[in-house]
């Protein structure tokens, strides 16, 4: 990945205007695509109001982290596919929402080292624990990558379900459909230790995947 690119997404994150342009859109979210898909959510006093905290919902639809603004006043960090910041227009825009690239399917050293920073300064980072969107309400194979940052950064986890996204914008859509989105907000889950082996990793990650498929089946049940 080229530096300047991260370094221009971290930039552009930091300005005055990205402030401005995330509370914009946080409300046009919250007045009009909360009514439009008649959102349901709970679970909300479970997100921590300060501190490093890795939101980690399900993913199923190019919706779904946009949904996730309004439910905390904290403008909230996400790992989004480089592909996406080609066009620098567009890219500025991301960053401005608080996107930053990662490459996907390598060790990308420098998205890591971008989301450890953030987390250390206290952020709220949004991380998809599935990776790539997936299907279903069944949540399986979730990759350690989140429990890694949770260790190193002390940050706590905090699991998301997300309904009906997959239904109002299945992949390939350009368009979404009104259907009914549900999100629930599942109870912080605390860090592994710092220096925790591989094989503690792997246990605290099922842990992740049981608090995320109890939140998720919340989600469902809204509905």
């Amino acid at each position: 990945m080229n530096d300047e690119i991260q370094a221009r997404a971290q930039r552009v994150a930091s300005g005055v205007a990205a402030g401005v342009v995330y509370g914009a859109v946080r409300v046009f979210i919250r007045l009009f695509l909360w009514p439009y898909f008649r959102l349901r959510e709970t679970g909300r006093q479970n997100l921590p109001t300060s501190g490093p905290v890795i939101l980690a919902p399900v993913h199923r639809s190019n919706l779904d982290s946009l949904l996730l603004a309004p439910v905390t006043r904290r403008h909230f960090r996400a790992l989004a596919k480089l592909s996406l910041f080609k066009a620098r227009s567009f890219a500025w825009l991301l960053s401005a929402l608080g996107a930053f690239p990662v490459r996907r399917g390598s060790a990308d050293r420098e998205s890591i080292r971008a989301a450890r920073s953030l987390l250390d300064d206290g952020a709220l980072l949004l991380v998809f624990p599935e990776g790539g969107r997936q299907t279903g309400d069944h949540i399986a194979g979730l990759f350690d990558g989140t429990a890694f940052l949770a260790a190193r950064t002390g940050a706590s986890v905090v699991p998301v379900g997300i309904s009906g996204t997959e239904e109002a914008m299945p992949m390939g859509s350009r368009f979404p459909r009104p259907k009914r989105v549900c999100v629930a907000i599942g109870s912080p889950i605390p860090p592994p230790d710092r220096h925790a082996p591989r094989s503690a990793l792997r246990e605290w990650t099922m842990t992740l995947t049981a608090g995320l498929q109890e939140a998720q089946d919340t989600a469902v049940s809204l509905g």
